[in-house]
C-alpha cells in the first residue's frame, strides 16, 4: 500500500520495497512446494480409498449371486460352479424360480485408477494371479492399473 506524506515542500512515498515483494514470493514459492506432494497423496489415498470400495461391492454382489445360485433359487450353467458368466448378469439380474428377477448390483462401479468400467476378470479355472480370463464364469474382479499403491503393493493384486 502506498501513502504520501508531506514534510514542508518534500513528499515522501512509503510502500513495499522489490526486496520485500521477492523474498514473500519466494517465501509462497517454498510453501507452494512443501504442500504440493501432501496434496497428492491425499488425493490417491481417496482414490484408494474408492477402489476398496468398488472392489469390495463388486466381490459382495458375485459372491450373493453365488449363494442364491447354490440355494437352487435360479438355474445356472452346469459349469459355472454358481457364478455369474459376466459383470453386466449382475446388473440385469435373473429371474428366479418364483418368477421374481434378482438384481445383485445398481451399476458396474468406475474404476477410480483407469477411470473405466472395465474391470479385469477371473474365473475358478484361472491362475490366482493371471491377468487374462479364459471366457468362463465370473469368480474374482481386480483392476487392470499397472501402478503401485502408496504401500507399495499393485493395485492389480488387492
Amino acid at each position: 500500500m502506498m501513502r504520501l506524506s508531506r514534510k514542508g515542500n518534500q513528499s515522501q512515498t512509503t510502500g513495499f520495497t522489490l526486496i520485500e515483494l521477492i523474498v514473500a514470493a519466494t517465501l509462497l514459492s517454498v510453501l507452494a512446494m512443501v504442500a504440493a506432494p501432501l496434496v497428492y497423496v491425499q488425493i490417491q489415498r481417496e482414490k484408494e480409498k474408492e477402489l476398496r470400495r468398488a472392489l469390495w461391492e463388486l466381490r459382495d454382489a458375485i459372491d450373493r449371486y453365488k449363494e442364491s445360485a447354490d440355494r437352487t433359487y435360479f438355474q445356472t450353467e452346469v459349469d459355472s460352479y454358481g457364478y455369474p458368466p459376466d459383470l453386466d448378469t449382475l446388473v440385469k439380474g435373473v429371474a428366479m424360480n418364483g418368477g421374481k428377477k434378482a438384481r445383485f448390483l445398481r451399476r458396474i462401479p468406475r474404476d477410480p485408477m483407469t477411470k473405466s468400467f472395465d474391470w479385469g476378470l477371473r474365473s475358478n479355472q484361472d491362475d490366482p494371479d493371471s491377468d487374462s480370463w479364459g471366457g468362463q464364469a465370473v469368480f474374482d474382479v481386480y483392476t487392470k492399473s499397472e501402478k503401485t499403491a502408496l504401500d507399495g503393493t499393485k493395485y492389480k493384486d488387492w
